[in-house]
């Protein structure tokens, strides 16, 4: 059912080495390219009606409009059932407490009298989201982007979820119940590629946004890519992944129960476990067999996720060697369920997110912990953060100096651009210092002045 990875005895290699013998998902967002371009290209010039032309091709229904109307939303939060209501409202709430804690205020540094340098947060003009909705529905993920937008102060927010023709050509009723709930009352029928694309070039009913956020499958990623520099993207998202470092104390029952939650989500899910104990790895095993046989989306999704290439128990010599295999495959979902936990934790470099203990496990995260879901995938945890109220902002720097300040530092600053053969710059220095003794500084004797300008000794 799920392959092993044995590393003990030798000494573990460095850098690319290490990664190169870890299990990972094939993901060739490169080729997937080529298939979205002419998607997003048709987009791009027909608008509404090659949205609506692809609504019918991939999702088996014809729209009448990709704007939901806000009816629907309305009538969608009215017949949400209460316990799924009740259990929405308690992830926002979380989730507004933690990504509230993440604003950031201006800041303005005295680098010198008379000299300040200002950063100020701005957040994008507008963002548009997206929500899956191919084998499953993800209101979850309508939270985790939306709340952290609407703390960043994002002034324009847009949503777009797949069309279902179950549901008369609409976004699933839960869906569009949690933008509801949230205040997104801008919410399009549209998915994959063609979602991107309207967010990136807009339509008749869709204007243009600068960013696009939310999790997707390899063709959402791919038009991501085809963006890239036209708008701001989270992430290239791949499959879900989840590694596990555990010791003998960790319980091979959550062990197991928590590599199958992520199976669930793809048959390209990756579930690792990195373990120094090979009665684990046995005993997890068993109980892989036994959780799965009673699992749902068995063929699917868990069977082909946990047999492919992708996941693997890797057993180690110890929990050192264990935490430098974890790092060099930085997982989405890291969980630690060791005897001392927390600590291992603080250790950690390269990871989306930590869960730690036995009592912290990745569907937790998924929901209702605070943190959010939207995390780095295939390895960019060693470079990438999950989304958070930072992803919508943009630091600006405000230069602010005086007369004084700016011929005080004169002479560092043309020195500098004529080491740099930039003599232009330079002069934009000196120019502003001509036609007398002005800081310290003479001016020459030609007409204009900064010809013969002479700087005095550093201070």
């Amino acid at each position: 059912m799920i392959s092993r990875i044995d590393l003990r005895g030798d000494a573990l290699p460095e850098g690319p080495a290490l990664r190169d013998l870890l299990p990972r998902a094939d993901f060739d967002v490169a080729a997937a390219l080529e298939k979205v371009r002419p998607i997003c290209e048709d987009v791009h010039h027909r608008g509404d009606a090659a949205l609506i032309d692809f609504a019918e091709r991939f999702d088996g229904v014809r729209l009448e409009s990709v704007r939901v109307p806000a009816r629907a939303l309305a009538d969608a939060l009215e017949r949400l059932d209460p316990a799924v209501r009740a259990a929405l409202e308690e992830s926002i709430r979380r989730a507004r407490l933690v990504h509230r804690a993440q604003r950031r205020e201006s800041h303005t540094t005295q680098v010198v009298p008379g000299g300040t340098v200002t950063e100020k947060w701005v957040p994008v003009d507008r963002v548009g989201l997206y929500a899956p909705g191919g084998r499953s529905v993800y209101p979850s993920s309508v939270i985790m982007n939306a709340v952290p937008a609407q703390e960043a102060g994002v002034e324009s927010i847009a949503l777009a979820s797949p069309a279902q023709k179950e549901f008369g050509g609409l976004p699933h009723p839960t869906i569009l119940a949690a933008c509801a709930l949230l205040g997104v009352d801008e919410v399009y029928a549209a998915g994959g590629a063609t979602a991107v694309a309207m967010f990136a070039y807009g339509t008749e009913s869709c204007p243009p946004a600068t960013m696009v956020t939310g999790p997707g499958n390899i063709w959402v990623a791919a038009a991501k890519r085809y963006f890239t520099g036209r708008i701001g993207i989270d992430a290239e998202a791949g499959p879900t992944e989840i590694a596990v470092l555990a010791d003998d104390t960790a319980d091979p029952v959550h062990v197991a129960s928590d590599l199958i939650s992520q199976a669930e989500h793809d048959p390209l899910a990756a579930a690792v476990l990195v373990t120094d104990s090979a009665g684990l790895a046995d005993a997890v095993e068993k109980e892989l067999a036994l959780q799965v046989a009673a699992a749902r989306h068995v063929e699917d999704r868990i069977a082909p996720a946990l047999a492919g290439r992708q996941s693997a128990i890797v057993l180690v010599d110890g929990l050192d060697e264990g935490l430098r295999v974890v790092d060099a495959y930085g997982a989405e979902h890291l969980e630690i369920q060791t005897a001392d936990a927390a600590a291992l934790a603080d250790r950690v470099r390269n990871a989306g997110a930590i869960f730690v203990g036995p009592w912290s496990p990745v569907s937790l995260g998924d929901y209702a912990a605070g943190s959010n879901h939207v995390l780095p995938t295939g390895g960019c945890a060693c470079h990438s953060s999950g989304l958070s109220v930072q992803s919508f902002l943009r630091g600006i720097h405000i230069v602010d100096y005086t007369e004084d300040a700016l011929a005080d530092v004169a002479h560092h600053v043309v020195t500098l651009a004529e080491a740099e053969d930039l003599p232009a710059h330079g002069t934009a220095i000196k120019v502003r210092f001509a036609g007398g003794e002005q800081g310290g500084y003479r001016a020459g004797g030609e007409q204009g002045g900064y010809r013969g300008w002479k700087a005095p000794e550093s201070k």
